[in-house]
């Protein structure tokens, strides 16, 4: 079961934007190298500290909304493992030199969203949304993820629209 952290607000620092970029990762790690490395999921339990990281990877996915419009993600994830090795602890700056072997995999000059990948009742993705330094750890705090229509414009029916036998999708290339 993973452990409860109480934060203050005040403490904690949020990400314009809503994810953190990278560089802005590898600056926390290498500003605070001697501090425990810690993750923070979005119910406000805490990953347990004895986690690895086991892959950096440069995620890319291409996609095609209901509407036919392509789309374009790249990520910069980090995949959470917790071994038995319960003795376990990642400094930030154990972390920092991690990222640093990454360059193989990471597109150089880009400034990529991290993302954890966790597995506690499935394998999840989280995007970092704010941080906290404390006197002992780098805290960072998960957020969810969520789905999404990117077709709006066409599947959502305005208020002239909706008239009897008008369900959700209105438009001819929608789902």
């Amino acid at each position: 079961m993973a452990e409860a952290i109480q934060f203050m607000e005040r403490d904690i620092e949020t990400f314009a934007g809503g994810a953190l970029k990278l560089n802005a990762f590898r600056g926390l790690l290498e500003a605070h190298r001697e501090k425990q490395f810690r993750l923070v999921l979005p119910d406000k339990n805490a990953v347990p500290v004895a986690f690895h990281i086991t892959e950096v990877a440069h995620v890319q996915k291409r996609f095609i909304d209901c509407g036919g419009k392509l789309h374009t993600t790249e990520t910069c994830q980090l995949q959470v493992w917790l071994g038995p090795d319960t003795e376990h602890r990642l400094q930030a700056g154990k972390m920092a030199d991690v990222l640093n072997l990454s360059g193989k995999v990471l597109p150089e000059g880009r400034d990529l969203d991290i993302e954890f990948e966790y597995e506690d009742t499935t394998i999840s993705q989280y995007p970092v949304v704010s941080h906290e330094v404390t006197e002992d750890e780098v805290v960072f705090n998960l957020g969810n993820k969520h789905t999404d229509c990117l077709a709006r414009e066409l599947c959502l029916p305005s208020a002239q629209q909706t008239v009897q036998g008008v369900k959700g999708c209105c438009g001819p290339s929608c789902c």
